[in-house]
């Protein structure tokens, strides 16, 4: 998503949300670079408006992203939603996405948090991978780091994809290891006997 963005589109990326309560504004700022030194939140929060408010004079878009969004608490969430309604000449000025766990869809269902999910204009639910879609991320990912044949036997992948019920992290970290072993074991391919 990140390389796909249009150059117009100025993106702040968070992925530590283990923040504390009240610092979650000076986060923001850091996304996108924006140096911050007031150390009161309504200076914050007023120099946060003045640049969105610059973005979009200059026809930019400001599109935050937060990673791991399940690991927010009830006041972050409702300071994003706060954040939310920051506008100029009735135009949203900018446009959170949040990423995370199973636990955020059922965190967003929460009664407190009926108004943050009415802001809410789409979601998507990524399920397990089936066993093609699994071997096809493999390979996928292995393409993507630089290799060029399929370093996994098809009974390897398929037994990495049942063994992680087809969820990418786990497919990840399985396909790490098995590649850790196999480098030790000086193997072309890994098999199902490494895996």
């Amino acid at each position: 998503l990140l390389h796909s963005m249009d150059e117009r589109v100025t993106v702040g990326l968070i992925t530590n949300t283990t923040v504390r309560q009240g610092n979650l504004l000076e986060w923001i700022l850091l996304s996108p670079n924006q140096p911050f030194d007031q150390p009161k939140y309504v200076a914050l929060l007023r120099q946060f408006q003045e640049f969105l408010i610059s973005e979009y004079e200059q026809g930019r878009h400001t599109v935050l992203m937060i990673d791991e969004a399940q690991n927010l608490d009830l006041s972050a969430l409702e300071e994003l939603r706060m954040l939310s309604n920051i506008n100029a000449d009735g135009a949203q000025l900018l446009q959170v996405i949040l990423v995370g766990q199973p636990q955020l869809r059922v965190m967003l269902q929460r009664p407190e948090l009926a108004q943050f999910a009415q802001r809410i204009t789409s979601d998507f639910h990524l399920g397990p991978l089936t066993l093609d879609e699994a071997t096809q991320y493999i390979q996928h990912r292995l393409s993507l780091s630089g290799a060029a044949e399929n370093l996994f036997s098809k009974e390897a992948a398929h037994m990495i994809a049942q063994a992680s019920s087809g969820i990418p992290r786990i497919i990840n970290a399985v396909c790490d290891a098995a590649l850790v072993y196999g480098f030790a074991l000086h193997a072309k391919k890994i098999t199902i006997n490494i895996v």
